[in-house]
């Protein structure tokens, strides 16, 4: 039993060796679970050596400037490839290639403005792509090209200010994307109309004030719409009718509401569509006119319609008086003329009797 014990030791002890040839000096190599950390390394570059067997690679919190071409052939097991806050501004074609079985990869709090079209090649089974605050502003159909299987894009806290219409082409199965905090001003139909199993939309704390009527239709599996904290001082009720999700959930707090008599029925008319719920409806506030700014929609909209609707009767009662006007003055103009004629009659009778 000793010898056994003996032998056991012998081979942990030179697998414990053979492994941390493989091990880079300030990253800690956990063979047993396959992990490899090297955060706060104060690496500038990608590291030379890395277990070929790791599928969880943390190098977050280092210098690392560049992801050169092929950085990870040699380590084409990895499933968690960890590199937010660095100094990440390039990413250079097929940087990423050849990692077939890459579940997540965090680009957070980097430097990062553009991608290019090879950036996302050999990621095709990629679930979760972590790119918020980076300095990205713009999206196109290069963007994001090979994402098939990507199913979670995190895009806040950029400077994104256009999407182009075929920039999540490839994301049929993308379930969550996150756009918050980013500086778009408006949403144009066509830019979602691929993400059919998207289930939640985060606009929040963006500039948009402008919504085309169809951009939300393609949403079929929408559950929850994040419009808060905008620029949107009315909506389209057609743009919300188009919505066919069973049931989806939207938020439209701290927006500067144009609060009048269409922006009333607007919210009538969605609150009346059963399959949409507006969580924060009774958090509204106006932001015009100035007389009742600040004020909660709720406690002026049964106000919102009385001036137009004192005005219709106003005007109605005006109608409805000049044409009954109209009527006396016509009727005794006509009683007039009849007893002209009356008289008219009796004194030509008055004359043929004096013959």
């Amino acid at each position: 039993m000793k010898e056994l014990l003996l032998l056991l030791l012998v081979v942990t002890e030179a697998s414990s060796r053979s492994h941390s040839s493989w091990c880079k000096r300030g990253c800690d190599c956990r063979g047993d679970l396959k992990f490899t950390i090297c955060s706060r390394a104060h690496f500038t570059q990608m590291p030379g050596r890395v277990p070929p067997n790791t599928e969880l690679l943390d190098l977050s919190d280092n210098r690392i400037s560049v992801i050169p071409e092929r950085s990870f052939s040699n380590n084409r097991k990895l499933r968690f490839l960890l590199l937010q806050n660095n100094n990440i501004s390039v990413v250079e074609n097929a940087g990423f290639s050849q990692m077939e079985f890459l579940q997540k990869l965090d680009l957070s709090w980097n430097r990062i403005s553009a991608l290019s079209e090879g950036f996302s090649v050999g990621l095709a089974l990629l679930r979760e792509l972590q790119l918020a605050h980076n300095r990205l502003t713009g999206l196109d159909s290069r963007s994001f090209l090979h994402l098939d299987g990507l199913q979670r894009l995190n895009l806040s806290s950029n400077s994104i200010r256009t999407i182009q219409v075929r920039s999540f082409s490839s994301m049929s199965s993308l379930r969550q994307l996150h756009l918050q905090d980013n500086q778009l001003r408006s949403l144009r139909s066509g830019i979602f109309s691929t993400l059919r199993s998207l289930e939640l939309l985060n606009l929040a704390g963006n500039q948009i004030a402008d919504i085309e009527v169809a951009v939300f239709k393609p949403l079929t599996s929408m559950t929850l719409l994040d419009l808060a904290n905008n620029q949107m001082s009315t909506i389209d009720f057609k743009t919300f009718l188009s919505i066919h999700t069973y049931s989806t959930h939207v938020l439209l707090e701290d927006n500067p509401w144009q609060c009048d008599c269409d922006l009333q029925r607007v919210f009538w008319k969605l609150r009346s569509i059963q399959r949409l719920f507006l969580d924060d409806y009774y958090n509204l506030t106006c932001e015009e006119p100035a007389v009742l700014r600040d004020y909660r929609l709720t406690d002026v909209d049964t106000e919102l319609c009385l001036a137009e609707t004192v005005t219709v009767l106003v005007i109605s009662l005006t109608v409805v008086v000049t044409l009954l006007a109209a009527m006396l003055m016509g009727e005794r103009k006509r009683k007039k003329e009849k007893r002209r004629k009356h008289w008219t009659q009796q004194g030509e009778l008055s004359d043929e009797s004096d013959y």
